[in-house]
């Protein structure tokens, strides 16, 4: 078992080299080399979900390319694990950074700095028999904008920072990890998976610290989207995210995960949504309405003794407020009166 998850590492860390390396010219080549032939690829607003190695590279990887120049990859997670959602314990490889480089060119209408700037991302990829035959690709654009001196939503409830890696720097796995480590982990995240349910069945949006010191850490840092911004402590974190979440929300519907993955001290999860709610008014400092939309959210931990104590999370608001009839993208380029 251990040997496929290494198997699997190797096939993703090939993928990554020679996607890293190839020219413009080459990345549907470099693709297509590690990919299935109809490889499904999910991607956030406005890229969605494309099937082959051609689609992706015309639609995401050549134009972030000529935007960022000189891109290179900065990881601070790799990871990989044995679907827990999947009955068949299918075998998935996580990546966790940021992609870096100089912002030369517009991207997505964003305008370009000239300077240094840093995507945040997290992909998924599902092996079999040596070959990547699914993916997700998460990042966050709201940050890119930051970076380029545009801010479409009202001010954050959390902080606004590049996400720094794992304190304990042990994030990029490629040795095998302890399966003991790895079934704790899980285990944890499970079982904070689960109180979440039942904060959600108990109408109850302003639960005591306690409630999450079941299986965080006091001291607990979580990163979350820009837009919503980063929060440390359980008290800063339930005053700065969970709070505004839970009241300034209804109806929230969890609706699964695709992949759940854990190895050694980290674990991680996506969903294609993960979950459906309504606001109500407030939350990301705007209006409520009707209008039932969908979060699509990764969220990556690393865990020390019994607690959860770093969490790094990607939401897809783009897509998000897209549902709710607010086009940020299509916004900044009225704004910026581009043909």
């Amino acid at each position: 078992m251990t040997a496929d998850l290494q198997s699997a590492k190797q096939v993703v860390k090939s993928y990554q080299q020679t996607l890293d390396r190839c020219a413009d010219g080459d990345v549907a080549r470099a693709l297509q080399a590690c990919w299935s032939e109809n490889h499904s690829w999910r991607g956030m607003h406005p890229f969605y979900e494309q099937t082959g190695a051609q689609a992706v590279a015309k639609v995401f990887w050549l134009p972030l390319r000529r935007a960022l120049s000189a891109l290179q990859r900065r990881e601070d997670v790799f990871m990989a694990g044995y679907n827990d959602v999947d009955k068949a314990q299918s075998v998935w490889v996580v990546s966790m950074g940021h992609l870096a480089g100089l912002f030369d060119g517009d991207f997505l209408h964003i305008p370009a700095t000239k300077k240094m700037a840093f995507l945040r991302y997290a992909e998924f990829c599902r092996v079999e028999d040596q070959t990547i035959t699914e993916s997700a690709f998460f990042c966050d654009l709201i940050s890119l904008m930051h970076q380029a001196g545009h801010f479409p939503l009202p001010p954050q409830t959390g902080a606004d920072v590049i996400h720094p890696g794992p304190i304990t720097h042990d994030g990029i796995m490629i040795e095998p990890q302890d399966p003991q480590l790895t079934s704790t982990t899980i285990g944890i995240v499970n079982e904070m998976i689960s109180d979440l349910g039942l904060l959600n069945n108990s109408g109850n949006d302003r639960c005591p610290p306690e409630t999450l010191a079941k299986t965080w850490h006091e001291n607990m840092i979580w990163y979350g989207p820009a837009g919503i911004g980063t929060t440390y402590t359980i008290p800063r974190y339930q005053q700065q995210h969970q709070y505004p979440f839970r009241t300034q929300l209804k109806d929230k519907k969890f609706n699964g995960h695709v992949a759940r993955i854990a190895e050694g001290n980290y674990a991680g999860f996506f969903g294609w949504s993960n979950l459906t709610n309504t606001p109500t008014g407030g939350f990301l400092g705007l209006p409520g309405n009707e209008i039932a939309a969908d979060m699509r959210v990764v969220d990556i931990y690393r865990r020390e003794n019994d607690k959860l104590v770093e969490n790094w999370v990607f939401i897809d608001l783009l897509h998000y407020l897209h549902m709710q009839g607010l086009d940020v993208l299509r916004r900044l380029k009225e704004l910026r009166d581009i043909d």
